[in-house]
């Protein structure tokens, strides 16, 4: 006797494959039916987080069968994975959010395309997304850049590497390191627009703009809380907004000043003869 396929809530079995279902970031109300409708109808979820993704489960009265699938997952995992999804519907979520956007899954998504296996990406929450909307910042081109390292060093390469593009940057970041990386914004960028997006449709939701500087002050009189997404403004022209002795010293503790101009040049647009015997009056200093 076959095995009965598992059906939807509408009462139809779901096609064999995997399924790319967007959850809450905060309120659960922010689930979409058809995500619902495929969570039931899955034979296995395979999620960051089986607490977390349990409490979402219970609350949409879903009990299909859960598994771990996260950033340390194995190769053999992965495989068996997709070997499920050839036959059945198998179901990816994150712990909050659309997966993939800074989450676990586009190695399983890239594998399984490979191996002939049916995806279907289910549309919903997405923190960057929706801070994004919030912000009031231009929206018409922007670039989603994940979190920023944590080491200070790092931080700034990433950040003096972004200089130059005309778009919106949204990051991820957490309470905790949030006031730090205000502050090397501020170094580099002293007059965009930032805005400080958080507690995302929960109950404390906040949205706050002005300068890096100005954040920055505030929430080191106020350690924010919860998950932030972080965005910073395009850059606005001119050479103001750029403080081109902090990126050449921050350049030649690695570089000769010719290296140390050409990388600040390509990351500001502005000249590089220039930014070279400035470069070369900091050397000697």
């Amino acid at each position: 006797m076959e095995t009965p396929q598992p059906e939807s809530a509408l009462g139809e079995p779901l096609d064999a494959g995997l399924y790319i279902v967007a959850t809450p970031i905060g309120n659960l109300g922010d689930i979409t039916v058809r995500a619902v409708d495929v969570l039931r109808g899955c034979e296995l979820i395979a999620c960051e987080d089986t607490r977390v993704t349990g409490k979402l489960l219970k609350h949409c009265g879903v009990s299909t069968r859960m598994q771990r699938y996260d950033d340390h997952a194995s190769d053999r995992q992965r495989a068996a994975l997709i070997d499920q999804a050839r036959t059945q519907p198998v179901a990816l979520v994150s712990d909050a959010g659309t997966p993939l956007v800074s989450d676990p899954g586009y190695r399983l998504v890239r594998d399984a395309r490979e191996a002939g296996v049916a995806v279907t990406s289910l549309p919903g929450a997405c923190a960057a997304i929706t801070g994004l909307t919030l912000a009031g910042l231009p929206n018409d081109r922007f670039l989603f850049a994940g979190f920023l390292p944590v080491k200070e060093k790092a931080r700034g390469d990433v950040l003096a590497e972004l200089s130059g593009i005309a778009a919106t940057l949204v990051f991820y970041e957490t309470g905790p390191r949030l006031e730090r990386s205000l502050r090397a914004i501020s170094d580099l960028w002293p007059t965009r627009d930032v805005a400080v997006a958080r507690e995302l449709t929960k109950l404390h939701e906040e949205c706050r703009t002005g300068t890096a500087q100005e954040l920055a002050q505030h929430y080191a009189e106020h350690p924010p809380k919860g998950e932030i997404v972080l965005l910073v403004g395009p850059p606005t022209g001119g050479t103001a907004e750029y403080d081109c002795d902090a990126l050449l010293a921050e350049a030649l503790a690695d570089f000769s000043p010719s290296k140390a101009a050409g990388i600040v040049a390509k990351a500001t647009g502005l000249d590089r003869k220039e930014l070279y015997s400035r470069a070369v009056e900091l050397r000697n200093q």
